[in-house]
């Protein structure tokens, strides 16, 4: 059996992690592998459920707490139901947010204790972890302009204002260089070919060279 993977894509609002997502599944699928895309919150049925409460309403909808225990409720539905099966099974899992985004926005930009985090992260994650992370960086001004450009009705940590965004950027950027082995930053800025191409490098390397 093919040895699964699990890539997670991070990053601030309008990193363009979506749409490198939807590249780099197809670049991979080319080579024969088996590829799921999914996201998060959400990605299963009862974990888009919650979606729906943790990204509507007001910004100040939910206390980061209450969102960190909401983000993990979603979190191992998700990894019981289609993350874990599907990498046992030999497929590539690539996903739209995973664990770093609960310890950056929660914890990082909101404040939530990181030992809360990292209880529930230990819990809930149990043996699953990401083989490689993308961290999609650019300036926060850029990023909102982005998000802004194309605003849908998800847009509560949108609205958190630019001082959110910075401490969400620097708790990004952090969880990098505490964990270089897993995480990969990629320059977020360029075109979408550039950006692509850098992507493809990072899983080349880290990933591919070894089968």
């Amino acid at each position: 059996m093919a040895q699964g993977r699990f890539i997670t894509f991070e990053g601030g609002e309008g990193a363009g992690k979506s749409t490198q997502l939807k590249r780099l599944a197809a670049r991979l699928e080319v080579g024969g592998r088996e590829v799921v895309a999914t996201r998060e919150p959400g990605g299963s049925p009862g974990a888009e459920s919650i979606r729906e409460l943790v990204l509507k309403g007001a910004a100040d909808r939910w206390s980061p707490v209450t969102e960190t225990l909401l983000m993990y409720a979603a979190r191992r539905d998700h990894v019981e139901r289609v993350i874990r099966p599907a990498v046992g099974r030999g497929a590539w899992v690539v996903c739209d947010r995973f664990a770093d985004s609960t310890r950056a926005y929660q914890g990082a930009a909101g404040g939530t204790d990181p030992g809360l985090i990292a209880a529930l992260e230990t819990f809930t994650l149990e043996e699953t972890r990401p083989d490689l992370t993308l961290i999609f960086d650019l300036p926060v001004h850029v990023g909102l302009e982005r998000a802004h450009a194309r605003a849908g009705s998800e847009m509560r940590f949108e609205s958190k204002g630019q001082a959110f965004h910075e401490r969400l950027r620097e708790g990004f950027l952090a969880i990098a260089r505490g964990e270089p082995q897993r995480c990969a930053v990629i320059d977020a800025t360029g075109s979408l070919e550039e950006v692509e191409a850098r992507v493809w490098t990072a899983v080349e390397d880290r990933l591919l060279v070894h089968g």
